[in-house]
């Protein structure tokens, strides 16, 4: 039976997840909760492994993942509980959904950024949402773009600076 090769990264997940696991265990006190951000993680690496980013030290890069992703989880969790204790004390059920005036203000912002960001450079672009969006570090960027991090950090500065020009000089 031929096995698709497993990338280095996904490999010492799999090499390191009992290990990995216990971590997660003593973190969040629920081996259930433990699971489920070791799972998260996977998926993570997933995607990562797909940009073909290089990753020096596997097991730490992991476990530095996995560490942060128990950290938004038990974050998530504090916010959905202190919001439930909320809701239980207000005598009135506000409607979820944001007022229509909130939704229109925030469809005409992100079209507005959406043409800020068509004007940058592909380079600029492409830094920009890397980090912002995929949460790459610079180094990572620097390779996926094969320039200089020196180089991703103007890239990334030019396309702050412009979309904030850009909703100032729209928006008002």
């Amino acid at each position: 039976m031929l096995m698709s090769p497993m990338s280095g990264l996904l490999a010492s997940f799999q090499e390191h997840y009992d290990e990995l696991l216990q971590f997660l265990t003593r973190r969040m006190s629920d081996r259930q909760r433990a699971a489920d951000v070791a799972q998260e993680t996977y998926l993570k690496l997933v995607k990562i492994d797909a940009q073909d980013v290089s990753v020096l030290h596997a097991r730490s890069y992991i476990f530095r993942v996995a560490g942060n992703l128990a950290i938004d989880t038990m974050r998530r969790e504090n916010r959905l509980s202190a919001n439930q204790e909320d809701s239980d004390l207000a005598a009135e059920v506000a409607c979820p959904s944001p007022a229509p005036e909130a939704a229109l203000l925030a469809s005409e912002r992100l079209e507005i950024l959406d043409e800020a960001l068509m004007q940058l450079s592909p380079n600029a672009r492409q830094a920009l949402l890397l980090n912002r969006v995929e949460g790459l570090t610079q180094a990572q960027i620097a390779q996926q773009l094969g320039v200089s991090e020196s180089m991703v950090a103007k890239y990334i500065g030019q396309a702050l600076r412009h979309c904030r020009d850009w909703l100032k000089h729209n928006h008002d």
